[in-house]
């Protein structure tokens, strides 16, 4: 070949072919083109890369939480700080929207929240390693802080966001890694622009693949590791049996109910499984039979401490009281009745000997959880247990298993405290709770009211006999003396009443209603023993409870 003569190509070289050759000719730039159009999918798959790392360490620490203890997972433990920081208006917002779903939903907003900061984190990656990690390390922090600040928290608290940062850390690093097998250097961390996979023909695709491949093994482990820490803890929260002691005296079975004659009524005794459930908890406490004591301290002439034995070896007792929660809105469901056993709250106080200047019993569960009750209400006469038992069943565990507080008439606030572990008898001057912290009331008997169970609101009705039925309760001034039904606005009629079991517990009704055609509106309202009627003023629940009277409207015809 003369030096300086244009080689001569085969057929197969020669014209060029393809985007490299159209490019040339346009002035334009192949790598530019083809790193502008990857650009998108790139950094789609950084975001994921992030979520996917972050959800494999999230799982690592639930699993570890579990082994350990549950509040401290890092997801549980953000939540629960937010359940805490929530003000008041917005926390029964959210009950009264959402229910017993207003968890779930707390958790889901949490997780929502994780996974775009964890997508922040992928992206930063991909620009810096060290971007990104510290982005998680900032994930990390915030619920091994909120873990170890906990009122029982111990050194172990940290652990599983530890074991959630090391594996979230680890997964990131090797995503990274996947995304650019090739690059400058082999470096984790290498600045975008220098890395092979934005280069066309090169290892744009296998670095690809390799990614996709990783992702798969990541997304894979998160949900084995989840998996793991769901059946680890719903293992640990089993129900563990106890030898329970029947009644000393027992009750008589309860009479049949009004639910059997007519659908929809509410059961006269509610079942375990359906028993409403109101507190702050995000999980249910791990409590060891074999550990677990109540000590009774504070202003007494000596503090004493029970055993679960101690307590199941003494004269149980057997009760029918119905529960409210304060968050309770009119005509809402946050209400059950139950029949509880247990050793009666003032045998345990004498035992200690209550003191002179004591005006309250701030009770402690198993995680520092505080309630104030007033003693002189606890302590008047009324039926206050300390209950091991629920529905001739053992205390379930999302209820207070191994023992709980329950003294009727009182919103449970201030009287049945979960998990209990400690009394001290003490004064509202020197000691104040959870509650009280947050203006609630001190002092919240728990106020006459009636609930419309069928039929339901806007429900369409044939013309003719309807039932209209439901449970009322009226803990003060000698229970439920009657119900009244009120149609369009009309005179209020008395409604039939359903079996008497005390004016502790609550009372089914039912009226008999002969429905026209059109839109209606029906009201109840329950007027205690002694002739008070139910207040029509309408009161939200805070501080201390709701007020009014339910109305709906239906549709017959």
């Amino acid at each position: 070949m003369v030096l300086g003569q244009r080689p001569v190509r085969g057929p197969s070289s020669w014209p060029p072919r393809g985007r490299a050759w159209a490019a040339s000719q346009s002035g334009h730039s192949v790598r530019g083109e083809v790193r502008s159009e990857r650009l998108p999918v790139n950094r789609l798959l950084a975001a994921l890369s992030g979520v996917l790392a972050t959800l494999a360490g999230v799982a690592a620490g639930h699993l570890a939480a579990a082994l350990l203890d549950p509040a401290t997972s890092p997801v549980l433990a953000v939540g629960s700080q937010v359940i805490d920081l929530t003000p008041t208006p917005v926390k029964e917002w959210a009950i009264s929207q959402f229910g017993t779903r207003d968890k779930p939903i707390l958790i889901g907003s949490v997780l929502v929240g994780v996974v775009l900061l964890a997508a922040v984190a992928g992206l930063l990656a991909r620009r810096r390693f060290a971007y990104g990690a510290a982005v998680f390390v900032l994930l990390v922090a915030v619920p091994a802080v909120i873990a170890v600040t906990r009122p029982t928290a111990g050194v172990s608290a940290v652990a599983p966001s530890l074991v959630a940062l090391v594996v979230g850390l680890a997964a990131l690093a090797w995503l990274v890694r996947a995304a650019a097998p090739a690059a400058v250097g082999g470096r984790v961390g290498a600045p975008a622009e220098d890395r092979v996979e934005d280069r066309p023909g090169e290892a744009g695709g296998p670095s690809r693949r390799g990614l996709l491949v990783a992702m798969g093994v990541v997304a894979g482990a998160a949900a084995v590791l989840g998996g793991a820490g769901r059946w680890v803890a719903s293992y640990r929260t089993r129900a563990v049996a106890i030898d329970l002691p029947a009644a000393a005296k027992p009750l008589p079975p309860l009479p049949e109910g009004l639910e059997e004659r007519f659908a929809g009524i509410t059961p006269l005794q509610v079942a375990n499984s359906d028993f409403y459930r109101v507190d702050t908890r995000l999980d249910v406490p791990i409590v060891d039979v074999e550990e677990w004591t109540l000590t009774i301290d504070g202003d007494v002439e000596e503090e004493v401490t029970f055993t679960l034995d101690d307590i199941l070896a003494m004269d149980l007792v057997e009760k029918d009281i119905t529960l409210t929660c304060v968050s309770n809105s009119v005509g809402g469901e946050f209400v059950g009745g139950a029949r509880w056993l247990g050793v009666p709250l003032n045998e345990l106080l004498d035992r200690a000997g209550v003191g002179t200047r004591a005006d309250q019993i701030l009770s402690t569960d198993v995680d520092g959880m505080t309630i104030s009750t007033p003693l002189a209400l606890a302590t008047d006469g009324r039926d206050a247990l300390l209950a091991v038992g629920m529905n001739g069943e053992q205390l379930p565990r999302e209820h207070g298993f191994p023992a709980r507080m329950v003294i009727p008439g009182l919103y449970g606030f201030i009287s049945a405290t979960k998990w209990v572990t400690r009394m001290t008898l003490t004064t509202y001057d020197a000691e104040t709770a959870y509650w009280t912290d947050r203006d609630w009331a001190t002092e919240a008997p728990i106020k006459p009211s009636s609930r419309i169970d069928t039929p339901r609101a806007l429900a369409p009705l044939d013309v003719g006999e309807v039932v209209v039925g439901g449970v009322a309760w009226a803990q003060q001034n000698g229970g439920v003396g009657t119900v009244q039904v009120r149609i369009d606005g009309g005179p209020w009629q008395d409604a039939e009443l359903g079996p008497d079991v005390g004016n502790d517990y609550w009372r089914q009704w039912f009226y008999r209603w002969d429905a026209a055609s059109g839109q209606h509106r029906i009201a109840s309202r329950v007027v205690d023993g002694d002739g008070g009627p139910q207040s029509p003023a309408r009161a939200n629940p805070f501080p201390e409870g709701s007020s009014g009277i339910q109305e709906l409207i239906v549709t017959v015809g």
